[in-house]
């Protein structure tokens, strides 16, 4: 038997090989439609970025050979070392981002700054990826960073900041990459006019924002096969031009021309590499869209097909340019054959918008993250598939974006003023990456501080170099990035010093869980049927709306649930680690609390079903602890507000604690005893009137015998009872002012600021599809 098992593992090994390089295969071949669409349309205006301005003055072969040097260096040094050796293994959960590498961190080391964080997020079993921390428990540095708040503060500024130069991504990388394909019509016999180029790219530009809503997947998965045909046509017009008009430019491979460049140009030639750095803009990419790939099949279509493709249409460029110097001003566009020229230029077009398109789905998943961290004012997202997670669409950022993106086009008209913005912009997302991971390599990944600090300095000299140049020319267009990342980091500020001060409020401001016990099972107030679900940012205490409303109002639900729905730092929570369930009182006062995990790349779906999910969760978690209740007796504080249990609400089905049977909701349930007849007649008028809104109803049931003691049995029938007589939301509609006493800053940012963009965001109800005809809102005013 023995030597038979042998060759049967090693077939089974090779299939699963096989099947695994057929999907990696797959994902590299769609990832191309995704990620590489702005990278590999840079040869559009690169060379004509660098040869205009200053180097104008040294147009001749030498210089264009050391210009080609410089680009095969910084290709192979930036995108193939730095991204795909190295950043590509530094994923968090299979995401990527400045996101996923500041969520590591947060994890590895105490660098968090969210609120409500709690000991049992650790157990997430997505929190646990990559290497235990525990033996960088001492290190000095880290206990260093621990301490001082203001260092951990400066680290979120950073990763901010970053984010706020990806966003001016979204809009100059449409700008740029359709301006830039469309100037191709000036060689054309029509001889278009620079407006009317201008008035071309503005239609497609609109069209481009306006398609938007059908989301990433269905135009990624179609313009796959364009950018391949994009990659075959410079691949071949570069080599036909290398052969045709210069091949000794192979010989520029050679670092030697990038030191002759230097000592020829000198200034000039130092901030020419604002230009020269364009031929990495989109690079960021590979890592930013890590998690809807594999590392590997993005290691395999950069190394395989981006890299050779780009390396030999620079060449090829370069080849034809020193034969050819007066075409500088519009150098890939002279560079075809005549006889191609038309089917190049539509495909560069069409490859243009897939650029594009990928811009823009990062500026939505990073504008998505950045409102996880409580760094954002709530917008709407719309999941666009139901087949790849995390393809988003938020309108009002869209419509921001394409009027941005069309005030630069029509403001600059001009791809060497936008090239100058768009370099610094995707230069200071490198260096912000580069200074993460170099942290990642101390506190998550365990090397040694040498190590660290040969990665930051390396690459840091090397993106120090091109940012310095591109800063240089800010007065060139380089500003406007710099202004739009002001301007989304003043929001970002406003935002999260406004809701941390209101967190501060409500913690400050907690009702006395000794209060509340000393008045009985009653609360001193009338107890009606039904569920009451008090929405807080607070996942431990009783929030200051309860006592608000009681003071009031003087009656409320028999059962009371204190709902937190709260970010961790982690890409992803499944479904079954989710909700968090625990007491806030003892059993007779039939208070709970329920927290709800998502993580930063988690999106919020109105599937109907948070009700049903929360009632059986609190049956389990009822179940659970009556099973448990022997080994807690002897610590009766341990059940008020303290121990929180996982429970597991991945289906919705009948378990030993409830039986679940599904019907339409129509008419009135007559069989409700616990239902008043006035309120029966009302939501048969209601659901008259809004046949639309009528969905499946999900009826629970005790069973017979489920196991459980008389107290639990009785729990839980009060649980349904409650249940079957109605839900109802109550949230706090919240005034925030600042205090008499405040700084005229702190009144401008709090009672100006932060008011408008609570006005004009999203409100909490809608962000969490709250059903508008149960929520009931209780007016407050926050002095802080």
């Amino acid at each position: 038997m023995e030597p038979e098992s042998g060759p049967s593992a090693s077939r089974n090994r090779s299939q699963l090989s096989w099947v695994n390089l057929s999907r990696n295969l797959l994902l590299a071949y769609q990832s191309l439609g995704v990620v590489y669409g702005d990278l590999s349309t840079s040869p559009l205006y690169v060379y004509t970025s660098t040869f205009k301005g200053k180097l104008q003055n040294h147009h001749d072969e030498e210089t264009i050979f050391g210009a080609f040097s410089l680009i095969f260096w910084t290709l192979t040094l930036i995108p193939l070392l730095k991204y795909v050796f190295i950043l590509l293994s530094a994923d968090d959960n299979g995401e990527g981002g400045t996101f996923a590498l500041y969520s590591l961190l947060c994890r590895h080391a105490k660098f968090n700054l969210l609120p409500s964080q709690q000991a049992a997020d650790e157990e997430l079993s997505s929190y646990k990826y990559g290497p235990s921390s525990q033996a960088t428990a001492s290190s000095p540095l880290k206990r260093f960073l621990e301490k001082h708040k203001r260092l951990r503060t400066v680290l979120l500024v950073v990763v901010l900041f970053g984010a706020c130069m990806v966003i001016g991504d979204g809009v100059l990388t449409p700008a740029i990459s359709v301006l830039a394909s469309v100037s191709g019509l000036q060689n054309t016999e029509a001889k278009l006019t620079h407006g009317e180029l201008v008035l071309i790219a503005c239609i497609i530009l609109v069209g481009l924002f306006a398609l938007q809503h059908y989301g990433t997947q269905k135009v990624a998965f179609v313009f796959a096969p364009i950018v391949i045909i994009w990659l075959v046509s410079i691949f071949s017009i570069g080599l036909y031009n290398t052969i045709r008009w210069n091949p000794r430019i192979v010989c520029a491979i050679s670092p030697h021309y990038i030191i002759k460049f230097f000592i020829k140009t000198g200034k000039e030639g130092w901030i020419s590499l604002g230009g020269i750095l364009l031929c990495i803009t989109g690079t960021e990419a590979m890592f930013a869209d890590l998690g809807h790939f594999t590392a590997l099949s993005i290691r395999l279509a950069f190394t395989i097909v981006i890299y050779p493709c780009l390396v030999v249409q620079y060449m090829g460029q370069a080849a034809f340019l020193s034969k050819n110097l007066n075409s500088i001003h519009n150098s890939f566009y002279d560079s075809i054959p005549g006889a191609i020229f038309w089917p190049v230029f539509v495909i560069a077009t069409l490859a243009a918008i897939v650029g594009s398109q990928a811009a823009i789905t990062a500026t939505f998943s990073i504008i998505k993250q950045c409102h996880a961290l409580g760094c954002f004012p709530r917008v709407k997202i719309v999941h666009t598939s139901k087949h790849m997670f995390g393809q988003i669409y938020i309108p009002e950022i869209n419509w921001i974006l394409m009027i941005l993106t069309l005030a630069v086009t029509i403001g600059f008209q001009d791809t060497t003023l936008i090239g100058n913005a768009y370099g610094l912009a995707c230069m200071t997302v490198m260096f912000v990456t580069t200074f993460l991971m170099a942290l990642v390599i101390i506190f998550v990944w365990q090397k040694s501080i040498v190590i660290a600090t040969m990665f930051f300095l390396f690459f840091w000299l090397i993106e120090g170099v091109y940012l310095s140049a591109a800063f240089i020319k800010v007065h060139q267009g380089g500003w406007v990035p710099l202004v739009l990342s002001f301007f989304f980091m003043i929001i970002m500020y406003v935002w999260h010093y406004g809701t941390r001060r209101k967190y501060s409020y409500d913690l400050r401001n907690k009702v006395s869980l000794k209060w509340l016990i000393g008045l009985g099972p009653s609360l001193g107030i009338v107890r009606v049927p039904g569920i009451g679900l008090i929405y807080s940012e607070l996942a431990t205490g009783v929030p200051a709306i309860f006592s608000h409303f009681v003071t009031n109002l003087p009656a409320f639900h028999k059962v009371m649930i204190f709902v937190c729905v709260k970010s961790v730092p982690v890409p992803h929570v499944p479904p079954e680690e989710r909700f968090l369930i625990g007491r806030v009182c003892p059993k007779p006062y039939r208070m709970y609390r329920c927290i709800v995990r998502y993580g930063y790349k988690d999106i919020q779906r109105d599937d109907g079903e948070f009700e049903n999910h929360l009632i059986q969760s609190i049956a389990e978690f009822i179940q659970m602890e009556a099973v448990e209740q022997p080994q807690f007796s002897s610590s009766e504080t341990s059940l008020h507000d303290g121990r929180m249990a996982v429970i597991s609400t991945r289906n919705l089905e009948s378990t030993s604690s409830l039986i679940v049977s599904e019907h339409e909701d129509v008419g009135v349930d007559n069989d409700i005893p616990s239902r008043p007849i006035t309120l029966q007649q009302l939501k048969s008028t209601f659901d008259d009137d809004n046949t639309q809104v009528r969905r499946r109803r999900v009826r629970f049931q005790l069973p017979t015998d489920n196991g459980s003691n008389h107290a639990a049995r009785e729990e839980l029938l009060d649980l349904i009872q409650a249940k079957e007589a109605g839900v109802a939301y109550i949230m706090g509609h919240s005034y925030v002012k600042a205090r008499k006493s405040s700084s005229f800053l702190k009144k401008l940012v709090i009672d100006i600021g932060y008011s408008f963009l609570r006005k004009n965001c999203r409100s909490p109800a809608v962000a969490l599809n709250i059903p508008h005809i149960s929520l009931i809102e209780v007016g407050m005013i926050y002095y802080v």
